[in-house]
């Protein structure tokens, strides 16, 4: 059988078939790989998987899902990953933005929405140890500095804002305004003589 199958495709249209199933993921790829398992293997699994070196179980979910019409749903997004420290931790990171908001400070020059901070991650976890939460719940201080981060808190210095730099013209115009007000008094002086 396999010689039948390789007498029907050479190495590099077998070797296009998998690049384009590999770019595709979930239902399209269980499609395409059950619509070539029909095509070239006579909708065996194992001969596919011979051939293509595919996984012979996703070959027949495919050529299930082709035969039945009815399209499995994966649960991947809802069972993997690990979840933030915020979500697992909601009542400590509550407490947190507590503590961060009230020693945030708005950007001086309100050009961006961002709160700067002078809490640093080593004493926000000593507050939240000080506070009674167990410390195995809370983070390392460099997860905790990413924390703050994601909670819009930025960790740096909070610099006051700073007057602009003098220019040149800056100096004209304040000699230009001193002349103006010295003369009404020369005129009032000269009125009242």
């Amino acid at each position: 059988m396999i010689d039948l199958v390789l007498k029907k495709l050479v190495p590099e249209q077998i070797a296009d078939i998998r690049l384009a199933a590999s770019k595709m993921s979930g239902f399209q790829r269980r499609e395409f790989t059950a619509e070539m398992s029909s095509k070239y293997c006579g909708a065996n699994a194992r001969l596919t998987e011979k051939i293509f070196c595919w996984s012979r179980t996703t070959v027949s979910t495919g050529l299930g899902e082709k035969r039945t019409g009815i399209v499995c749903i994966g649960s991947q997004a809802s069972c993997c990953g690990n979840k933030p420290w915020e979500v697992k931790h909601p009542e400590i990171a509550d407490f947190l933005r507590k503590i961060a908001e009230y020693e945030s400070q708005q950007d001086p020059t309100f050009q961006s929405p961002i709160a700067f901070t002078r809490l640093t991650a080593k004493s926000a976890l000593n507050a939240l140890k000080e506070a009674g939460f167990n410390d195995s719940d809370l983070p390392s201080p460099s997860s905790m500095a990413e924390i703050l981060n994601r909670l819009g808190y930025r960790l740096r210095k909070v610099v006051k804002a700073k007057p602009l730099k003098k220019i040149k013209e800056t100096d004209a115009i304040f000699d230009n305004i001193k002349k103006k007000t010295r003369r009404p008094k020369i005129l009032m002086s000269i009125l009242l003589d």
